[in-house]
């Protein structure tokens, strides 16, 4: 039997997700996830639960792997040319450790900046990473991206946060 992620490993991960993302490498962030995980942005603080409420997105494999396919084709003309990302983080804080029940729930504070031509957005929130280790190595069941102002009227957010 593997032994369970570190506190340091668990906080590596969310910085090496980040790092993917602001590197274009999008199958590899989507390989980071469990099968039946989601990636969500609530449209209130306190929402419980991305089916019975609004959200920014709530998107599943199929949906993020169909984004991805979108950010890829060279017919996207919403990324003639690319956006760009960046990730500031603060440091991640490990909420729940539970190696027994394999469930680890990472918290980190960010500042999320997209830019695309002379176009810069900029978000401020918490991402709260659901963590499970699959065959020795840590998976994503759930990504959720509390953004600070998440009732705005928003624009586009192009690429993931």
């Amino acid at each position: 039997m593997n032994a369970p992620p570190t506190r340091q490993d668990l906080s590596d991960f969310v910085v090496n997700e980040a790092f993917l993302l602001d590197q274009h490498r999008y199958d590899e962030w989507n390989a980071l996830f469990t099968d039946d995980a989601f990636y969500w942005v609530p449209l209130a603080q306190n929402q419980p639960d991305g089916i019975n409420q609004t959200s920014h997105m709530y998107e599943d494999k199929l949906l993020r792997t169909l984004r991805i396919e979108r950010l890829k084709s060279p017919r996207a003309f919403s990324q003639q040319p690319r956006s760009r990302s960046h990730h500031l983080l603060q440091v991640p804080v490990v909420e729940t450790y539970e190696p027994a029940q394999n469930r680890y729930v990472v918290r980190t504070q960010f500042h999320y900046t997209e830019l695309r031509m002379d176009e810069q957005n900029m978000f401020v929130g918490t991402f709260f990473h659901h963590l499970c280790a699959v065959d020795g190595a840590l998976r994503m069941q759930c990504k959720r991206v509390n953004l600070l102002n998440s009732d705005a009227a928003l624009p586009a957010i192009q690429l993931f946060i």
